[in-house]
């Protein structure tokens, strides 16, 4: 694996959730990880909530888009490492070829653009789903990564996906 390892969040829209963990992912990746996001039918633009929360959270938002998981499947592309759905819609969903075969989970968890309820119970989905990402996001960044075999990786980070009661 190279110095720094590539993470792609994939979801369906773009505008939450992977964009969330990319901020994250850039953040606790300490200069070991470079995040990146995209979608397989993306928004288009970013969701208001999630660019308040993240610059509420001292994130650079000025570069996040909305942008088709396409995007990563080109030759130019940067090659990724890692890639993780973030969504149940795009997990179910027939994913480009990526480049240098990357090692990928399932990390589904709620959408908090469809969240209901009044202005504060939406923003507090968005709160959630920062919570929940950041949590597994650390656990992924502190594996033992050189130490680990394909085979206890893929352990490692299916298990992430799918430990609730950490997330």
């Amino acid at each position: 694996m190279s110095d720094k390892l590539n993470v792609l969040f994939l979801c369906t829209g773009n505008s939450a959730r992977s964009i969330i963990a990319e901020a994250i992912m850039n953040r606790e990746g300490m200069g070991r990880f470079r995040g990146f996001s995209a979608g397989s039918t993306p928004k288009g633009e970013v969701h208001p909530y999630t660019l308040q929360l993240l610059e509420r959270l001292n994130h650079d938002v000025s570069g996040f888009r909305s942008k088709s998981w396409d995007e990563f499947a080109t030759p130019d592309a940067p090659q990724m490492d890692f890639v993780f759905t973030v969504c149940d819609q795009a997990a179910a969903e027939e994913c480009p070829f990526w480049p240098g075969q990357p090692m990928t989970a399932h990390w589904g968890m709620p959408d908090p653009a469809a969240a209901e309820g009044n202005d504060a119970e939406r923003h507090l989905a968005f709160s959630e789903t920062y919570r929940m990402l950041r949590n597994r996001i650390s656990i992924f960044v502190n594996l033992p990564l050189p130490s680990l075999d394909k085979l206890s990786l893929q352990k490692h980070l299916d298990d992430i996906g799918r430990d609730k009661g950490k997330a």
